[in-house]
């Protein structure tokens, strides 16, 4: 007889983060990426433009996350930037964030 082993897979939906992280005070725009890890393949990583004048750690915006986000959905790690990458029309170009961590 075969043992069978159940794989469960967490599906992260960036959206579900975006709207979470974008609902802190301090966050101006906000956009989800990925970061490659050892363990688990992926971890979500925001890209976050703070208000004009306001401030903010990556733990508070963690923090912030918690009571709103199961602990697979958090980001892992927060990366604040002066801007977003954007098309033309203003949409953010998710496949350009990786070049935020150059």
């Amino acid at each position: 007889m075969q043992s069978h082993r159940a794989v469960f897979l967490n599906t992260v939906y960036p959206a579900e983060i975006e709207r979470v992280v974008a609902s802190h005070p301090t966050v101006a725009m906000v956009a989800v990426g990925s970061v490659p890890d050892e363990t688990l393949g992926e971890l979500a990583r925001a890209y976050v433009v703070l208000r004009p004048g306001a401030t903010a750690t990556q733990a508070q915006v963690i923090e912030h996350c918690r009571p709103h986000l199961a602990a697979y959905k958090r980001p892992r790690s927060i990366r604040f930037v002066p801007d977003l990458p954007k098309t033309s029309t203003g949409k953010v170009m998710h496949r350009e964030l990786k070049t935020l961590d150059r």
